[in-house]
């Protein structure tokens, strides 16, 4: 679960932003090959990447898998518009959503859309059961829009993280 946008992060610094850039392409980069690239010790590397996990800024490491190599041939990108954005109706949708493993990416939106949704499933008879469960059958869906991706051209595993222009000014 991710946090609230206005949870306060600690500060990065410059060392800090260098690890997050190379730990997001391959979090399994031996710490001393993070060390020499980023001019710390190893221990300290591993002091920092703790307290990043600790502080909620690195929220999980993964493995990305190409969803044909597992079967899940439909990728669905979906407008989901709900009947009202009481926050009862809001927290019901975001518990269902969040609880359905068809789900790849949720995003609750502004723009008229109440909710964009990333869903990979088998086939399109998986993807008519997950449409139903999710959205036709709750009262709380006003409509909802499919789009089928026909190719994934790009998937952002990278965060971009600027330099930390603050530290060419300490002395």
């Amino acid at each position: 679960m991710t946090r609230a946008a206005s949870t306060r992060y600690p500060v990065l610094d410059g060392f800090d932003r260098a690890i997050l850039r190379i730990v997001q392409r391959d979090n399994k980069t031996p710490q001393r090959t993070i060390a020499e690239a980023v001019n710390l010790s190893a221990a300290a590397v591993q002091r920092r990447i703790a307290a990043l996990e600790d502080a909620g800024i690195i929220t999980r490491n993964v493995a990305i898998v190409e969803p044909a190599a597992a079967g899940m041939a439909i990728t669905s990108i979906v407008e989901v518009h709900l009947i009202d954005e009481r926050s009862s109706t809001v927290d019901s949708a975001k518990a269902r959503f969040r609880d359905a493993p068809e789900v790849q990416q949720c995003y609750y939106v502004t723009g008229g859309i109440s909710f964009i949704l990333v869903i990979v499933v088998p086939d399109l008879a998986a993807y008519e059961a997950i449409t139903r469960r999710l959205f036709a059958q709750d009262e709380a869906v006003a409509s909802f829009r499919s789009l089928i991706a026909l190719d994934r051209v790009k998937i952002g595993s990278e965060l971009v993280i600027p330099p930390d222009d603050r530290l060419s000014t300490r002395r």
